[in-house]
């Protein structure tokens, strides 16, 4: 299993950005273009634990991907792949206050890919996929946070 892990602060209060990060069209927005992500299917369009969501983009090749938020509580939740082109694939999503108007977000996967050595191979490949989409990710939730002062 690997893990990655990527964190940056953004100029928002915690309450805001986990109002946005909770809301399900919070995908289209962070999601960088060349994935063509798609939601197909939700089971709530705010986030509990529970949730399910069903989701179709573009990784190497057209993919379908189901997700469940396995936790959720106050500033951190967890979607896990049920079905999809991983493995395994666990996502903690936190939040934390920095001060009244600055927070940071934290993204931690762990991952498999699947094929056994095979996969092992593709890893390095995977991880610099995940640090380019979270790059996106960042700028895209900083300019969304501007947008909504």
């Amino acid at each position: 299993m690997r893990s990655f892990r990527h964190s940056f602060t953004v100029d928002a209060e915690i309450s805001r950005v986990w109002d946005f990060y909770t809301d399900i069209g919070h995908l289209k927005i962070i999601s960088p273009p060349e994935l063509h992500l798609r939601l197909v299917k939700s089971t709530h369009t705010v986030l509990v634990e529970g949730s399910e969501v069903w989701l179709a983009g573009r990784l190497i090749t057209e993919s379908r991907w189901h997700s469940r938020i396995t936790s959720l509580k106050p500033y951190e939740y967890v979607d896990e792949m049920l079905t999809g082109r991983f493995k395994i694939w666990k996502h903690v999503h936190g939040f934390r206050a920095l001060d009244d108007k600055t927070t940071e977000v934290i993204d931690e996967i762990d991952f498999e890919l699947p094929y056994g050595l095979l996969g092992k191979c593709f890893e390095g490949y995977v991880l610099r996929r995940l640090e380019r989409a979270f790059a996106y990710r960042m700028n895209a939730t900083q300019r969304a946070m501007e947008k909504t002062r």
